[in-house]
């Protein structure tokens, strides 16, 4: 629920509670049965906690966005250690699979898109970063699997990962 709507269901919150608030008061003031005043009383009450609940929500969002941030920091933290830990072998595995796409014949557009493709970017976000159509990048890709004989994606990704997974 957005701030502006959280406030809005607040505010006819707090104007319920106002107006049995003064319900309650009038039939106090004729006489009203104890039953009656109780249940209106209950209804004040639980419009009183559904305000709260509803105007504090925000702060408990906000926690969550704090610790999602936190996790993401500490993924980052981690992604990074393990890249400074293997630079030579992620050097050594960028330079193999240049090298074959080169093999392949693959025109630098093509490369860039077999690239993008290995990192596992959907051909819509890679027609975004290379500010072409989805249309195209999918041509690319039919061509690089042509070129490759790979039957798509997945064995693209397999021809490159297999025997660095070892079981």
């Amino acid at each position: 629920m957005q701030r502006r709507d959280r406030l809005i269901l607040a505010t006819i919150l707090i104007g319920i509670i106002i107006f049995i608030s003064y319900d309650i008061w009038s039939d106090y003031r004729t006489g009203s049965s104890l039953s009656h005043l109780a249940v209106e009383t209950i209804i004040v009450l639980l419009a009183a906690f559904g305000a709260v609940f509803v105007l504090t929500q925000n702060s408990f969002l906000r926690e969550e966005v704090r610790m999602t941030q936190s996790q993401l920091a500490q993924l980052k933290v981690e992604a990074n250690q393990w890249k400074s830990k293997n630079q030579a072998l992620i050097e050594g595995l960028s330079l193999a699979i240049d090298k074959q796409l080169q093999e392949w014949g693959l025109t630098p557009a093509e490369k860039e898109v077999a690239l993008l493709l290995l990192k596992g970017l959907s051909f819509k976000e890679i027609g975004h970063i290379r500010e072409s159509s989805e249309k195209t990048v999918r041509h690319q890709a039919e061509k690089i699997y042509e070129k490759s004989n790979l039957g798509g994606r997945a064995e693209l990704s397999a021809f490159f990962l297999e025997d660095l997974l070892q079981f």
